[in-house]
């Protein structure tokens, strides 16, 4: 895929196996409404090398099921299992917006790289990822030490987020560990 502002690509969905007979695929979308994951346009590889139209025929089982262009048969949808579908960042539309009730709203591929610092003003290092293990979502920090940090990605621990200024700010909650005797640090 292409490079540069505004062509990111962003992981919209993977191929998890074939469908049926006809060529079709299941997908896990990755997507807010899973359907959506061919709202954007052809998808493509990471590297943009193999493209395809999609065209979405239904879920099952919390799976999408979709033809990809030029797939015919289940040998080729089989072929794909594990094949990860981007599209073009700019596919997407309008960097940072408000919801009706006025949350802001960001995709992960946008925070990526940004700048993490704490509410002094001090450099902690970049965001590395995020993600969400079933409680809610943590944003990875590669810390400036060489030390990552996981952080909860909440309205406290993270009060600003400041797309268009190239930065996070942070609020680490206080850590305790447990020791080796069990006791607590």
């Amino acid at each position: 895929m292409a490079s540069g502002p505004g062509t990111k690509p962003i992981l919209v969905g993977a191929v998890v196996g074939a469908h049926g007979v006809r060529g079709e695929v299941k997908i896990k979308s990755f997507t807010a409404q899973a359907k959506d994951v061919g709202a954007y346009g052809p998808v493509a590889d990471e590297s943009g090398q193999r493209r395809f139209a999609i065209r979405v025929r239904g879920e099952a089982r919390g799976l999408v099921v979709a033809r990809l262009e030029g797939i015919e048969d289940r040998n080729a949808a089989e072929a794909l299992k594990g094949l990860r579908l981007y599209v073009e960042r700019a596919a997407l539309g309008a960097k940072p917006r408000r919801t009706p009730k006025g949350a802001e709203v960001w995709y992960h591929a946008d925070l990526v790289g940004l700048a993490v610092e704490d509410t002094q003003g001090r450099r902690l290092g970049t965001v590395k990822s995020l993600a969400n293990y079933g409680a809610g979502d943590i944003v990875e920090v590669a810390g400036e030490g060489g030390k990552d940090l996981l952080l909860p990605f909440t309205k406290r621990v993270v009060p600003v987020v400041d797309v268009e200024g190239g930065r996070i700010v942070v609020d680490p909650p206080v850590e305790v560990e447990a020791k080796d005797d069990g006791s607590q640090e």
